[in-house]
């Protein structure tokens, strides 16, 4: 039955779409649209709704309780200003703005799961309720010194290092676990989708925690465990561009 799944009132045949979810489970970078619709032969546009599909049913891994040794950092997904052509540089975009990128929070248990959420910007008002949703209060948390910080700061057992003044490591306190995932993300930003839409952004998010998550299963198992969850998904086109 493809009805209430991912494959509801799809045209194209299941081998096609097993195609694609085991293409975009496998590359350690993600899969392009153009790249997918040249594999198997259909639009662009087809292959983009197919993807945006798929990485709807990621999400099944970005979520649950973190606890123990947990690190927090955030980043900004949009590109950097000064490589940008004159015509389409932000004014006063600099540093933490979000005027021309969107912000996302990355919480990783050591030798464990990421948990990441898209945010609107990275105050205390934004952060403090992703934290206490996903860390547990009995978790030690590592962050940097950034005051979005501050009210988790009375909640946890809360250790930061100060990166502003070129300290990166004290002993157990760091944040490079998460740090590493955000490069992860970025190299495929860079290297594969070259921009990712604050409106879609999350989905994207969630297809690199997918695989993040998934890193100490083999491919073969990982296209079975996503398989036994799209019956839980179902996306229409008209849904995903709407505003």
């Amino acid at each position: 039955m493809k009805i209430g799944t991912i494959f509801e009132n799809t045209k194209l045949s299941l081998r096609k779409w097993f195609v694609a979810i085991w293409l975009i489970t496998t590359h350690k970078k993600g899969i392009s649209s153009l790249q997918l619709s040249r594999d198997l032969k259909v639009t662009q546009k087809t292959a983009w709704f197919l993807l945006q599909r798929i990485r709807f049913c990621l999400e099944c891994k970005n979520g649950g309780k973190l606890d123990i040794e947990v690190e927090a950092d955030e980043t900004f997904v949009g590109g950097k200003n000064k490589n940008r052509h004159p015509d389409k540089k932000v004014k006063d975009s600099q540093g933490r703005s979000c005027k021309d990128k969107t912000p996302a929070l990355g919480m990783v248990q050591r030798k464990g799961d990421i948990v990441a959420r898209v945010m609107n910007n990275t105050s205390q008002s934004e952060i403090t309720p992703i934290i206490t949703e996903y860390v547990r209060r009995s978790a030690i948390l590592y962050t940097d010194e950034w005051r979005g910080y501050n009210e988790v700061h009375k909640m946890y057992s809360h250790y930061s290092v100060d990166h502003g003044k070129g300290q990166y490591v004290d002993e157990d306190i760091y944040t490079n676990t998460i740090e590493g995932f955000w490069t992860l993300l970025k190299r495929g930003y860079i290297g594969i989708y070259h921009s990712m839409s604050t409106k879609h952004l999350q989905r994207y998010v969630d297809e690199f925690v997918f695989r993040y998550n998934t890193r100490k299963i083999s491919d073969n198992d990982r296209f079975n465990f996503l398989l036994c969850r799209t019956c839980a998904y179902m996306m229409r086109y008209k849904d995903l561009i709407a505003a």
